[in-house]
């Protein structure tokens, strides 16, 4: 199996990096919130006002990442996120901090990472000549550092930090955006997509938003993420409350669960590759998203806090190998002019998705009970597989890998600068589709 490309390992540590910094934002953000207000819906608005440039923006911001450079897109966002954070940190050692600041501190960090999240999704397979294999081992390893970083180290380090001092975590993630934008601009070049001419911005943002609709496999594996986060944030909503209630523990035994779950995302992400080569992609993703059903399903059930933290960290394997196996898959098969657009308009349909779930969870646990969401959720990841799995079925994973490459670059079509990618197809035979090799080498 060849190796990844020297540059991969720089932008592995630079979003490693970043999601440290994340994650210590996410723990600080609203401890900070807290040390202004108590108004819960001021809480709210600092926590909604990260999810805005998603809702707003997504469509365009990925037009835009088309038009771009990516590297220079990314390393330029960090940048800008490091001098931003600066703001609310003096503003803390000057005791001037405000709910509104924070508030606005939070869009503009979500809206930077719009654009370096579509510019390295849209980076990543031009450095690996959309090698579907080489693909899945880099989503992986980036998937698992991210769910470490972010989900274990970032957060009660982002805790600590707040106890010495109010700008200290807002100046440990400014040096982390620093760093991230230093190995950034280190990245090797890769060749811009060939603009469309005179082609209007709002035209292009239609263009890709109608180019994942129009294909099955791409609405497919856009539907996944979307209907599952309605039914993950109807989880979420009620979870806490679920577990001191039904389960009997209090708040370090839900961190436990989520721990849990969390433990479980790196061990899916890091069998995801395996799935793939044993199963067919299609049907791995058709798997996990029943496996992430099923866990609920048990969730809902579950007699006792042992249970419900295995279900969850069952529903985490799931969810961390779909996270790999679906983007690893678009990555190989969308054209690199159309990859930010694609990319964008598929992070959009979830991220829309989100607050829907959080109002059902809510509605369903004050109409009936605390299980009825739960219930609910896996009733709806469960349609939802079964209505999706013909869409991402391993033919048609075949057939979009087979015209992706028959649309590459003719400079790419010597057998000698070919790689050999294997998939299953739906009867089980296994089939060579070639893929031209990683961009360092051309």
């Amino acid at each position: 199996m060849a190796k990844l490309p020297t540059g991969f390992g720089r932008l592995w540590t630079a979003q490693t990096v970043s999601s440290l910094g994340d994650g210590v934002t996410y723990a600080a953000l609203p401890l900070l919130a807290l040390t202004l207000t108590r108004d819960p819906m001021a809480l709210a608005v600092v926590t909604a006002a990260g999810t805005l440039p998603w809702l707003l923006f997504g469509v365009l911001g990925g037009a835009l990442v088309d038009r771009w450079d990516r590297r220079r897109t990314m390393w330029v966002t960090d940048t800008a996120r490091a001098a931003l954070l600066a703001i609310p940190a003096a503003a803390a050692a000057l005791d001037v901090l405000s709910v509104p600041l924070l508030a606005t501190v939070a869009f503009l960090l979500a809206l930077g990472g719009l654009f370096f999240d579509t510019a390295a999704t849209a980076y990543l397979p031009d450095l690996l000549g959309r090698d579907p294999v080489q693909l899945e081992r880099a989503n992986a390893r980036l998937r698992g550092a991210q769910t470490a970083a972010s989900g274990f180290a970032g957060p009660p380090a982002g805790s600590a930090l707040l106890a010495l001092g109010r700008s200290v975590p807002l100046l440990a993630d400014a040096v982390s955006f620093a760093l991230s934008a230093l190995l950034v601009r280190s990245l090797p070049a890769v060749p811009r997509p060939a603009a469309s001419a005179r082609e209007s911005l709002l035209r292009q943002a239609r263009a890709g938003a109608s180019y994942v609709f129009r294909d099955r496999l791409l609405l497919g594996l856009a539907l996944r993420p979307a209907v599952g986060n309605v039914a993950f944030l109807a989880v979420e909503t009620v979870l806490a409350l679920f577990a001191h209630e039904h389960l009997g523990i209090g708040a370090f035994g839900f961190g436990l669960l989520l721990t849990a779950e969390a433990t479980g995302g790196l061990l899916g992400a890091g069998i995801a590759s395996f799935l793939g080569r044993r199963l067919g992609t299609g049907t791995a993703l058709t798997c996990t998203a029943t496996i992430e059903g099923l866990a609920i399903l048990g969730l809902a059930s579950a007699p006792n806090p042992y249970v419900a933290g295995l279900a969850l960290a069952v529903c985490g394997a799931g969810m961390g190998a779909t996270m790999v196996l679906g983007p690893s898959l678009r990555q190989a098969i969308v054209p690199a002019r159309l990859m930010g657009r694609v990319a964008s308009t598929s992070r959009m349909l979830a991220m829309c998705a989100a607050p829907l779930g959080a109002f059902l969870g809510g509605w369903l646990a004050t109409t009936y009970d605390l299980r009825t969401p739960l219930y609910a959720a896996a009733g709806l990841l469960l349609t939802m597989t079964a209505v999706t799995a013909t869409m991402t079925s391993n033919r048609r994973v075949e057939t979009a890998l087979r015209s992706a490459r028959s649309l590459a670059d003719p400079a790419d079509q010597d057998p000698a600068r070919q790689i050999a990618v294997r998939t299953t197809s739906a009867d089980g035979h296994r089939s060579q589709v070639t893929t031209p090799p990683a961009a360092l080498e051309r």
